[in-house]
């Protein structure tokens, strides 16, 4: 029996997946759990989903050895630890394309509403004035838009922004074939400067930690605009709050925090609270009924897909093994140490029991080596025993 458990109030798209698959041993939790109680949780799960608030780090994963998978139902894995994961046999498996949209939809509608000072008039007219003015409002038509990072969501961002008639550029640290009339500008300072509008799309970490700094925001064009629907970590909010204080720029948008509220009934603690020309949303750029539904079919369908046949295709942690036609009486899934000999040292074991391998694929990551056996012959629980405890082996586990 596989025993799933859900977490932060997951799509029910997730468990209609699972249950049209046979899984019916479902338990779902519409909030996160304080570490103790998430570990008594999962002490005998076989799979887990998540969103951004559940974290699991190598301390609580070494005391899950039953656990085989994490599906994180969004975008982001950085809430795991993913090489802590991949060495005790854990595939990670995420959903990068299912609120591309959404976001994009959002960052487009903010710099509407900031282009026009709408957040402005808003709180005025709550407050009794009628401040009937253009100054300042300008149309998005004839703007530029300057998007850091153009994958997935930057891209599509570019792609609506010239359906309203802005112009459109983008800097990455790769390479990136251009959508439309979109152009690359080579350095992040050229993007910044030629800028009405910037909006990031990076990923978090070191390399992106901080990377609009007080020394960025000096580099934009005044009364420029900063949405931030990416990391809360890759801007320096004080320095942010300095630029707008000092009317450098007009306004911005934050979506994401270096430091986020746990729960609905913790507030946000930041510097950027009660400024008028500056939207703040509590991480929703993904949040909406149309991506959250999808989500929850692409991340459940790709664990579906390796506790059933064993594929890792999408995993982020893990080497990539597509969908195998089963070919044998059994299929073996074999996690081990990325070394010399591994794959013969396999065979052997396997043929000291007397199993006839009949397909078999192999790819490797990093420190590990992740083998697909469909075998012929009895497959006990000595074999699995045998294969288990040699020097090598990460992980294995039996599907038949």
């Amino acid at each position: 029996m596989t025993r799933i458990v859900l977490f932060e109030n997951i799509h029910a798209s997730a468990r209609e997946v699972f249950e049209a698959a046979g899984f019916d041993d479902i338990t779902t939790h519409a909030s996160a759990l304080p570490p103790e109680m998430l570990r008594d949780e999962l002490r005998d799960a076989d799979l887990v989903g998540i969103r951004s608030r559940t974290h699991l780090d190598g301390a609580l994963l070494a005391d899950l050895p039953q656990l085989r998978a994490i599906g994180c139902f969004c975008i982001g894995t950085n809430q795991v630890d993913l090489e802590a994961a991949m060495m005790r046999g854990m595939p990670v498996f995420n959903a990068p394309f299912s609120n591309t949209r959404s976001v994009a939809e959002m960052v487009l509608g903010q710099a509407i509403l900031l282009l026009r000072r709408i957040p402005e008039k808003n709180d005025r007219v709550h407050h009794g004035f009628w401040d009937k003015t253009a100054q300042g409002a300008y149309e998005a038509r004839g703007k530029t838009l300057g998007i850091v990072g153009y994958g997935n969501i930057g891209s599509q961002v570019g792609t609506l922004a010239e359906a309203v008639g802005m112009r459109v550029l983008f800097h990455d640290i790769e390479a990136k074939l251009p959508l439309g009339n979109a152009r690359a500008c080579t350095t992040l300072k050229q993007l910044l400067a030629q800028s009405d509008v910037v909006t990031l799309h990076v990923p978090g970490g070191r390399g992106t930690r901080n990377i609009i700094d007080a020394e960025a925001l000096a580099a934009m064009r005044k009364g420029a605009i900063l949405i931030n629907a990416s990391r809360g970590t890759v801007v320096d909010i004080d320095a942010l709050r300095q630029a707008l204080e000092a009317g450098h720029l007009s306004g911005a948008a934050i979506d994401v925090f270096p430091t986020e509220p746990k729960s609905v009934d913790e507030p946000l603690d930041s510097p950027l609270i009660g400024m008028r020309n500056v939207i703040l949303t509590p991480h929703i750029g993904g949040s909406t009924q149309e991506s959250q539904e999808n989500i929850g079919k692409e991340v459940a369908e790709k664990l579906v897909r390796f506790i059933q046949s064993g594929t890792t295709k999408g995993a982020v942690n893990f080497p990539e093994v597509p969908y195998i036609e089963p070919a044998g009486a059994a299929r073996i899934l074999h996690v081990h140490r990325n070394l010399p000999g591994a794959m013969g040292t396999l065979s052997s074991l396997m043929a000291e029991h007397g199993l006839n391998i009949v397909s078999q694929q192999l790819q490797t990551l990093g420190q590990i080596g992740y083998v697909v056996s469909d075998v012929e012959g009895k497959v006990d629980d000595a074999v699995m025993a045998d294969l288990r405890a040699h020097p090598i082996t990460v992980r294995c586990d039996l599907l038949d």
